[in-house]
């Protein structure tokens, strides 16, 4: 039997076929990855491309209203570019900050939860006490002020062009205690266990002991929570985008389409923020709804 078919027939993947609500999610959000990574090849036009951009077409409505054109499906924004493109490309953007970020608040959680749990003491007193005090902070708000920290000890140009790293250090960085906390949870009840007193007993290191016996048996709520904080993760950049502290315009996420589209919500041109913000309540809420999911078909108590 393949890897495939054994994939295919095990506990989770069994459990993903007999929920309705999983497969909607996976197929929703398996549309909007595949349009936002490969917008190369499918989007209509690219909307990073000066050269093609018309003001002439600025303000189109959306092909489904009388006034709209096949040409542009979803309409056009003030600066004539074609808003199904835009939402591709920033849809990818908003992907890859999200996904990076939270990558990087696990392995700093991983790691800070490891050391914390397994030595116990002094050490996991003094780490745990730094995740309480930045949890007592909103996550938006220290990303903000590390956003904002970076954005003023940089000059302007080197800003530029590391902007996306400092918007991925910044969201990462505010949700690694979340990681933590668990981790090092899990990592107290396994350094009492038989295996691990035997791992020590035969001289086995404590960074060895932590990386190949007890990391393996903590990553079950570590990838529960991981799928979860995606999507806050991609609400924070939004969020930061749409508050002009995030991505530059050369680089639009779905954030930034929705803080342009809202200086012309009033006047008419609604699409240029409705469909921007659609796509982030879709991709948001799949993720959700996926993470809810692999909560419950990974607890041994409801199977």
């Amino acid at each position: 039997m393949t890897a495939l078919a054994r994939a295919w027939d095990s506990d989770i993947a069994y459990s993903f076929r007999r929920s309705p609500v999983a497969v909607i999610s996976g197929v929703v959000l398996l549309v909007i990855v595949v349009g936002a990574f490969f917008c190369t090849w499918l989007a209509p036009y690219n909307p990073y491309d000066l050269a093609s951009l018309s003001l002439m077409d600025s303000f189109q409505p959306p092909a489904f209203l009388p006034e709209g054109t096949a040409a542009h499906l979803l309409g056009t924004d003030d600066q004539g570019r074609d808003m199904l493109s835009g939402i591709m490309y920033g849809a990818r953007i908003s992907l890859i900050v999200g996904l990076s970020s939270v990558l990087f608040a696990i392995a700093v959680g991983i790691a800070i939860g490891l050391v914390a749990g397994y030595a116990g003491g002094a050490v996991d007193a003094a780490l745990m006490r730094v995740a309480d005090i930045q949890l007592s902070f909103p996550a938006i708000l220290i990303a903000v002020l590390v956003d904002g920290v970076v954005s003023v000890a940089l000059p302007q140009q080197i800003r530029e062009g590391v902007q996306i790293y400092v918007l991925i250090f910044a969201i990462g960085i505010s949700f690694w205690p979340q990681f933590a906390r668990t981790v090092r949870g899990s990592t107290l009840v396994e350094r009492g266990k038989e295996y691990v007193m035997a791992a020590r007993v035969i001289g086995l290191s404590p960074g060895r002991i932590m990386v190949t016996h007890i990391l393996p048996n903590v990553l079950g709520p570590v990838l529960v929570i991981g799928t979860l904080s995606l999507g806050l993760a991609i609400v924070a950049e939004a969020t930061l985008s749409y508050l002009g502290v995030g991505l530059p315009p050369t680089q639009p996420s779905v954030g930034t389409l929705i803080r342009v589209g809202n200086d012309f919500l009033y006047s008419g041109e609604w699409w240029i923020t409705v469909f921007p913000g659609i796509t982030l309540v879709l991709m948001v809420l799949s993720i959700n709804l996926l993470g809810d999911w692999l909560r419950d078909a990974l607890n041994p108590r409801l199977r």
